[in-house]
């Protein structure tokens, strides 16, 4: 049981390292110097289904790790 939860933290820490790196960055003090002031009040498309997969890959993360603790 415990090496299919490393296996699971595992491959789980890089799907969450992933999907955080892909998502855009917000504008920030760009607009300060410049840059363009618009910004998106809701998530469509792909950055949608991005963050509720960064969502849902954390909560596997935090629940696994919780289970090796106590499983131990």
């Amino acid at each position: 049981m415990q090496k299919i939860l490393i296996i699971i933290l595992l491959v789980d820490s890089v799907l969450l390292i992933a999907s955080i790196l892909l998502q855009q960055k917000g504008t920030g003090l760009s607009g300060v110097f410049g840059g363009s002031s618009t910004s998106y009040l809701t998530r469509r498309g792909a950055e949608k289904f991005l963050v509720i997969f960064t969502v849902f890959a954390g909560a596997v993360f935090v629940i696994s790790a919780f289970l090796m603790l106590f499983l131990k």
